[in-house]
């Protein structure tokens, strides 16, 4: 297999950290610009973003831009005018509409000069500033340079060519185009989304998960499918080691809701379970023995089953060991949840919203988007 892709790489570990080196990479930028995100707001930062994105192309870099249809649909009708002025191009990822709402962009790609990379959960959105501990939600991601820039670039430019989502078309392009491709004996770049086949994201965690003793997660949103929840209640029972960072904060409290009705089942399998608390957690992190998946996608239905997500899976062992350092960060400062507490603690009428909510989050919303895709035209 060829050599090793990354050349060089850092933790991103707060809006503090990250957004600073996101712009210096815009501003630095020479040829090249494409920044692929599911939010964009019209905000301090999102202006910010905005104008350093109109310096480079003043300087003559060719910028592309794509932002979902959903996730950015409060910008005003004229917020990229001054960029489009200068010839970027901006596209907007499967427009609002009532037939095809269901299926989003949630990736959240830069690279710059196909050269320098970041991925990672953060949007373009002033509540992701700050520490995430004082102030700010909690967010990771990570920086890179090297030819995995390349194979990213290549990911954007797949998607951004089928921004308009009006027909299946992006089906072929998946069969034909990469969702899992293995670029070096110790990375690979996991591309998901709806259609046929079996979600890679969701493929390669199974096959990590089969002989794993050591599982530390930490999702924003939580919420996997039973085949994964099976994977996870193995890895308890022969004895492994099963940690998960989930959020005591959450911007989307239905989705906290049907997360939690799942936790006293994941307890009685001996898995511990932290709630972040000093901010809303919005951060992606999965460690499985000597593997780490950094990128947009959550453990929840959503994300494994219906956006179009992006991941990769990263051996490189100072990697994922300061990857170990960040969860166990977080860790520290998450609330431990106790099975006899937590049972205790919680009421019929609890556990039935609990209930509710897993319902329409891992059947309806599924079923609809399911739907949703079928019904467009091939």
């Amino acid at each position: 297999m060829s050599s090793p892709q990354i050349i060089a790489w850092k933790w991103l570990r707060s809006g503090d950290e990250a957004f600073p080196a996101l712009l210096a990479a815009v501003d630095a930028a020479a040829e090249s610009i494409r920044l692929e995100t599911y939010i964009f707001a019209n905000d301090a930062l999102g202006r910010r973003f905005r104008d350093a994105l109109v310096r480079a192309r003043q300087r003559g870099v060719a910028v592309k831009l794509l932002v979902d249809g959903v996730g950015s649909m409060e910008l005003p009708g004229d917020f990229w005018s001054p960029l489009t002025a200068t010839g970027a191009t901006v596209r907007v990822f499967n427009p609002l509409a009532l037939n095809r709402f269901a299926i989003r962009d949630h990736r959240k790609i830069l690279v710059c000069d196909e050269r320098v990379a970041f991925v990672g959960g953060f949007n373009i959105a002033t509540e992701y500033e700050g520490d995430g501990v004082t102030r700010g939600w909690l967010d990771l991601g990570l920086q890179l340079e090297g030819p995995l820039a390349l194979a990213l670039a290549e990911a954007f430019d797949e998607m951004f060519a089928h921004a308009e989502f009006r027909q299946k078309r992006s089906s072929r392009w998946r069969r034909g185009g990469r969702r899992h491709t293995a670029l070096s004996a110790s990375e690979q770049l996991l591309l998901g989304g709806p259609g046929l086949g079996r979600n890679p994201i969701r493929r390669r965690l199974h096959a990590d998960l089969r002989s794993a003793r050591v599982v530390q997660a930490m999702a924003a949103y939580f919420l996997p499918p039973w085949s994964l929840r099976r994977d996870f209640g193995r890895v308890a029972r022969r004895g492994g080691t099963l940690q998960f960072v989930l959020a005591g904060k959450s911007d989307v409290a239905f989705s906290q809701l049907a997360a939690r009705s799942l936790y006293q089942r994941l307890l009685q399998s001996g898995a511990e379970i932290y709630e972040y608390g000093p901010q809303v957690l919005h951060a992606k992190l999965i460690i499985v023995e000597d593997a780490v998946y950094v990128g947009s996608a959550n453990l929840d239905a959503r994300s494994l089953g219906i956006n179009y997500e992006l991941m990769l899976r990263l051996t490189h062992p100072p990697l994922v060991a300061e990857a170990r350092e960040i969860f166990g960060a977080a860790q520290a400062l998450g609330r431990r949840i106790e099975l006899a507490e937590w049972k205790r603690g919680r009421s019929f009428w609890t556990r039935l919203r609990e209930r509710w909510a897993y319902f329409i989050l891992a059947r309806v919303d599924p079923h609809v988007a399911q739907r949703q895709w079928r019904a467009l035209p091939d």
